[in-house]
């Protein structure tokens, strides 16, 4: 097969890429030292997290001019995220870092007076301005389709500024902000969005990149296909993983986390299916991204062998959406008596496919902490420690509160909600209560404590669960999701309670939520993402198009 070079400086999950570029007819061979550059012919530099550890790791690495030259030399060039970012003069993020230079211009962070940041979801890359492309497509980008961004820090968009030095732009909009999707010039092909996690829609972008196919026809569409630009609603599918009795590994579910048979089966642990063939079949049916969730902790097993990581292995091969993994990522001793850190753990987890890392119990633990510093960081937690090597929008929190009644706001010190589902003696107050240990255990502290705290240590998304509505199929608790809101600028998805397709309608529609999150009705074979979206589009609600051809 031809090769294409990838250069990996440690940013993230670069497992998806190779295996997007292998699935549209590549080969990928590494750049492992400044040597390699100039042997390569297409070069693509990935990556997340900070602009300024983009640079400095490739600077102290001694790359900086060898990319330079490969630019200069008109061979192709591919930056994604981070990767585009560095082709500019510099960054708001790290304001004393200097960039590539090669894009006259820098990025700012998104402000958040109406929106969440990071900036995570599926948005447009919008070539179809006067001027431009109205009837061929850029590099396989289309004005219809959409595409994956996690980021916080953008270049702005100020019209004709790039365009009178030759660049051609693809834009999108996050509130009343437009930045760029991805910029081209010559042999410069740059995308702030990631490809390897954008589907079908990405993969053809990658292909035609490779293949040098700068300009193709575009299909026939809608006229107002171009219009539904900004982010779509977000539909996650979430697998419960964890080994039964007889040591497979299963997707399963339960009512308020007991996921035991009540009737028959000898008490046995509910099985709905193989994660890996699951989570493939939820891509095919639309998932704009799919949650593993490991609630066993395979104590027992060697880190490197745990068994989540071959799942991810095996699931990234063919699921091209953002995947996310919870449970057990935390400082722990290996069975041969060897300390690893939660970074470390996280780092496998990415180089085994993750996209995310979802934290529980041990985020209550370290936000506890955190207040009894008196509201200080200590710079050594998971998710400082994560945050800090990959960015905050790989870190995600996973919260698992419950309702605590009281008969007014006084009779606790924590915050509460006046709520209009009265509690069993009558209460019209309530505050929710975190727990740990997979619910089983409750803490005396509740849920914006827990959230401004994680925020402020750097985790980039909410994972919010609730246990009172947990398996009841009754919809999602519309009023901590809105409490949980106005506590935290970044991202939250509702997850538990989902039972149909209304029931996202109406999370959607009632709160300010930024993804939702659906499980058992997925399992048990009641509805279909397919379903959810399409009812969330008959109702006129943006989301991603299905696409099923490169």
């Amino acid at each position: 097969m031809p090769t294409v070079h990838l250069l990996d400086y440690v940013a993230g999950n670069v497992r998806s890429l190779v295996n997007a570029i292998e699935k549209v007819g590549y080969t990928v061979e590494w750049v492992k030292s400044p040597t390699d550059v100039p042997v390569a012919d297409k070069l693509i530099i990935p990556g997340v997290g900070h602009f300024g550890h983009c640079l400095s790791q490739l600077d102290q690495a001694g790359y900086i001019e060898p990319i330079r030259d490969h630019i200069k030399t008109g061979k192709p060039f591919m930056g994604i995220c981070v990767g585009l970012q560095a082709l500019f003069e510099g960054s708001e993020e790290n304001p004393h870092v200097k960039g590539l230079g090669v894009i006259p211009s820098r990025l700012e962070k998104f402000d958040d007076k109406d929106k969440s940041v990071p900036h995570i979801g599926w948005n447009s890359a919008n070539t179809s301005r006067p001027g431009q492309f109205t009837s061929e497509s850029l590099y396989g980008l289309r004005p219809s389709s959409k595409y994956y961004y996690v980021h916080s820090y953008a270049a702005l968009y100020e019209e004709g500024k790039l365009e009178k030095d030759g660049w051609a732009v693809a834009t999108a909009r996050y509130g009343d902000q437009e930045f760029i999707g991805a910029v081209e010039k010559d042999n410069v092909f740059a995308t702030q969005f990631h490809p390897e996690k954008s589907g079908a829609a990405g993969l053809r972008v990658l292909k035609a990149f490779l293949e040098g196919e700068r300009l193709q026809k575009l299909p026939e569409q809608p006229a107002a296909a171009a219009t539904n630009e900004g982010l779509t609603r977000r539909v996650i599918a979430c697998l419960d993983v964890r080994t039964n009795d007889q040591g497979d590994l299963v997707v399963t579910k339960g009512d308020q986390y007991d996921v035991r048979e009540k009737e028959g089966a000898g008490n046995a642990v509910r099985n709905l299916g193989k994660p890996i063939d699951m989570a493939k079949k939820y891509y095919e049916q639309g998932a704009d991204e799919v949650t593993f969730l490991n609630i066993t902790s395979f104590r027992n097993c060697p880190v490197a062998d745990t068994p989540m990581l071959e799942i991810l292995r095996r699931t990234s091969e063919t699921v091209f959406v953002p995947l996310t993994i919870g449970g057990g990522i935390r400082d722990t001793v290996d069975t041969d008596g060897t300390k690893i850190s939660a970074l470390d753990i996280a780092t496998m987890y990415f180089k085994s496919g993750a996209d995310k890392v979802s934290i529980g119990s041990d985020a209550v633990t370290a936000a506890e902490e955190y207040y009894a510093r008196g509201s200080k960081l200590a710079g050594t937690t998971a998710i400082e420690s994560i945050s800090a090597a990959y960015g905050n929008q790989a870190v995600v929190i996973s919260v698992d509160p419950k309702r605590v009644w009281v008969e007014s706001p006084d009779k606790t010190s924590h915050h509460t909600i006046n709520t209009a589902r009265p509690g069993p003696n009558g209460e019209e107050h309530c505050w929710y209560q975190c727990t740990i240990k997979g619910g089983r255990e409750g803490r005396d502290f509740d849920v914006r404590q827990l959230v401004t705290a994680v925020e402020a240590m750097g985790a980039g998304e909410i994972l919010l669960n609730c246990i009172d509505k947990d398996g009841s199929n009754s919809g999602f608790d519309l009023e901590l999701i809105n409490d949980v809101k106005d506590a935290v600028k970044i991202p939250v998805i509702a997850s538990s309670g989902a039972g149909h397709p209304g029931h996202f309608e109406e999370v959607f529609a009632h709160t300010q939520t930024d993804a939702a999150l659906g499980a058992g009705m997925f399992h048990r074979g009641e509805y279909t993402v397919k379903q959810v979206k399409n009812h969330l589009q008959s109702k006129g609600l943006v989301v991603r198009p299905f696409e099923d051809e490169i």
